[in-house]
């Protein structure tokens, strides 16, 4: 049997396998060794996706052998083999984080279910990106929705059952919005794979029914993503959840939205519709503007480390939207760029804000005095990670913006490259607050005797650390590989 042929199926049957495996065995050590090596097998197939679509190669995949579009098809391409080795890179580093972390945090009869649900939760974001069927969309995403649910609710706060009931009740209004809009364009053209349905939809694009779908569809991923000001599940889901599952969620789940959301506006209605016949990217502007600005905002009056930087991802959400809100290419360029910077950062300061809690049994600022003193190498990590968020050249996150800024000029905006450099001067604010506490006050008394985070915590957090400096100097994976995603998207020669 040729496996290579196999590998779209396979990226996400082996993580999904790999959940009912944990649950039959029942021991933390064993769930912990199957999903681990699930999701290295995973990252290794996203790579050789990425590498055989480097070409502009799309492959099809028809599940059961039914061609689409009378069957299921798996379909991937640029964009999607992107996703793919992100979100499996992403897992592939914070499952053998999550080991010691959940040691600490997890009762001990909870663990193998937290990796079980941590590999359900992969599989659905690893099944929404590489599916081509509408439906199969929402099936995936409800698989890592619920999933997702009870990892928040795993954490020792009480108040992490209210952020993941908080989080449901949204998160199902935002499944039944994206269930409408898929009911809607299967009620106009009779299909559901993506590709069939784009192509049914070239004459009847700007009919009510049509218009009413991208509405739905619109509102319906924009509360999954949590763009502004629909993202009032996000602050406490993060900062309640485990360490592991912010971090994950942090690099993962919002991503995955902005991909859906790419997707159905490029390749489903057509750029020209969305972006041309509809006033949506003047909203998308104001909204990614609010963001940017009010979730910094509030970002740096908060006290506690992991509520500082949910409402950064916040901002940093904006900023992926208002690449979008270009409609061009360098816009959905520094898009894609920013979606991936992003989340290799948020997840390496989730990981080590999980190793200060670890030792210091808290991350609150205000509890953290000397912490510079104390945990040098971790305090030293959450400074680069901030300096990536506020964009210092040599990080991913000055790539990012400094597309943005390109994206903004192209279209003669020069007071939106004002605004980004703007927001990026809150960004320094909070992050500030961090550094004045960690190395400008003495230790307290108790604090002193600390020490340094364990080796299993720290080694996967400086992975991403250093990945974070490596994308802000070596930029052919990342640029490259968003610029012929974008170009593929735009039906632009690369």
């Amino acid at each position: 049997m040729n496996v290579s042929a196999h590998l779209p199926v396979l990226q996400v049957v082996v993580p999904l396998f790999s959940a009912p495996l944990a649950v039959l065995f029942r021991r933390a050590s064993v769930a912990f060794l199957l999903v681990t090596a699930a999701s290295w097998a995973a990252f290794a197939i996203a790579i050789a996706l990425w590498q055989q679509t480097g070409d502009g190669q799309v492959i099809s995949y028809a599940i059961g052998n039914w061609p689409a579009p009378w069957g299921i098809e798996y379909r991937v391409d640029r964009l999607s083999a992107f996703v793919l080795m992100l979100l499996s890179g992403m897992a592939a580093i914070i499952l053998p984080y999550s080991r010691a972390s959940v040691e600490r945090e997890i009762p001990s009869e909870q663990r193998y279910l937290f990796y079980a649900l941590f590999a359900l939760s992969l599989a659905g974001l690893l099944g929404i990106t590489v599916t081509g069927d509408a439906f199969n969309i929402f099936v995936f995403l409800e698989i890592s929705s619920l999933s997702s649910y009870v990892l928040i609710a795993l954490g020792r706060n009480r108040r992490a059952l209210t952020a993941a009931l908080q989080y449901l009740v949204m998160g199902t209004i935002g499944a039944t919005f994206i269930v409408i809009g898929i009911g809607l364009l299967y009620l106009v053209t009779g299909t559901l794979n993506l590709a069939d349905m784009a192509s049914r939809l070239g004459q009847v694009n700007d009919t009510r029914p049509v218009l009413a779908a991208l509405s739905f569809l619109t509102v319906g991923i924009s509360l999954k993503l949590a763009l502004f000001p629909l993202h009032q599940w996000l602050p406490n889901a993060y900062t309640y959840a485990p360490s592991a599952v912010s971090a994950f969620l942090a690099a993962t789940a919002t991503k995955v939205s902005v991909y859906v959301l790419i997707r159905f506006y490029y390749t489903v209605f057509g750029a020209s519709l969305v972006f041309e016949r509809l006033p949506l990217p003047q909203i998308m502007l104001v909204l990614a503007l609010a963001a940017m600005f009010a979730a910094s905002a509030i970002a740096i009056y908060q006290d506690g480390l992991k509520k500082l930087f949910a409402y950064s991802s916040v901002a940093q959400i904006g900023y992926i939207t208002l690449g979008l809100s270009f409609g061009s290419l360098l816009g959905l360029t520094a898009s894609l760029v920013h979606l991936f910077n992003h989340a290799v950062t948020k997840g390496a300061l989730f990981l080590l804000i999980g190793g200060v809690r670890a030792v210091m049994g808290r991350s609150r600022i205000s509890h953290l005095h000397g912490l510079g003193r104390v945990m040098p190498v971790t305090s030293f990590g959450i400074v680069l990670g901030g300096l990536s968020l506020i964009g210092v050249p040599g990080t991913a996150g000055f790539i990012s913006k400094w597309y943005l800024v390109l994206a903004a000029f192209e279209q003669g905006q020069w007071w939106l490259a004002l605004a980004i450099v703007g927001s990026s001067l809150l960004a320094v604010v909070y992050v500030w607050r961090f550094v004045e506490v960690a190395y400008f006050r003495e230790p307290h008394a108790e604090a002193s005797e600390r020490r340094e985070a364990p080796l299993g915590l720290l080694v996967p957090a400086w992975i991403l650390v250093l990945a974070t400096l490596y994308f802000g100097l070596e930029t052919s994976v990342t640029v490259g590989s968003a610029k012929a995603a974008a170009a593929m998207l735009l039906g632009l020669s690369p």
